[in-house]
């Protein structure tokens, strides 16, 4: 499965695009080649071409999605990334992008060993499933979390393989990849201190925002 938007992040109120889209976007050279994997319907593809005159592609699962896409003139194409990944060439983009849709794969490692066989570069960003907040309503409530950055009830959510962002970091080592840029977000989708500890990044941060490499 390979769907996107599956948590609810911040938006800029100045111009309403999503503080983590914004974020992604200063990731991005200008001009590059772009795979944008669970595009949904095309927001964050919009933005790069906008601002980045990105050459950008997307691969998304739902045909609503898909259509919403080419209605913006976007060159995207139905597929999904546990299937459908292994079919491109390596070094094919400079940049593959999966935004908060990693835990709605069933194989996230080799979802992410293919974005980075594939780009030169890989971002990555997700829901942590070990903020506070999620840590309490297990602890003192003995129930799973709802809340505006996982917004699903257990028995209806998309998200099948929830992480925490030292859980990511670990996979990341796993995997080979080298972390050129981390980022933690805070609830209100501001980026949290660079010089705070991980596990810190772990407790506070709402989700992860990371640009990575293959060594």
């Amino acid at each position: 499965m390979t769907t996107s938007s599956l948590a609810l992040p911040a938006t800029d109120l100045a111009t309403g695009h999503r503080l983590d889209f914004l974020l992604v976007a200063d990731m991005v050279e200008p001009g590059s080649r772009v795979l944008d994997v669970g595009c949904g319907d095309g927001a964050l593809l919009s933005l790069l071409r906008d601002r980045k005159n990105v050459d950008g592609r997307g691969i998304e699962i739902s045909r609503e999605g898909v259509n919403a896409c080419l209605s913006k003139g976007l060159p995207v194409i139905q597929g999904d990334a546990d299937t459908d990944l292994a079919d491109y060439p390596d070094d094919t983009f400079d940049y593959v992008i999966l935004s908060q849709t990693i835990q709605a794969t069933r194989q996230p490692r080799v979802v992410l060993e293919h974005l980075l066989r594939i780009g030169r570069r890989a971002i990555v960003s997700f829901p942590n499933f070990g903020h506070w907040r999620v840590r309490v309503d297990l602890a003192l409530k003995g129930r799973m979390p709802v809340t505006e950055n996982l917004p699903y009830s257990w028995y209806d959510t998309p998200n099948i393989h929830f992480c925490t962002i030292r859980d990511f970091v670990e996979l990341c080592r796993e995997v080979g990849a080298q972390m050129e840029k981390a980022v933690a977000l805070n609830a209100g989708g501001k980026p949290m201190q660079v010089s705070l500890p991980w596990w810190v990044w772990n407790l506070l941060g709402d989700q992860g925002v990371f640009l990575l490499k293959r060594k």
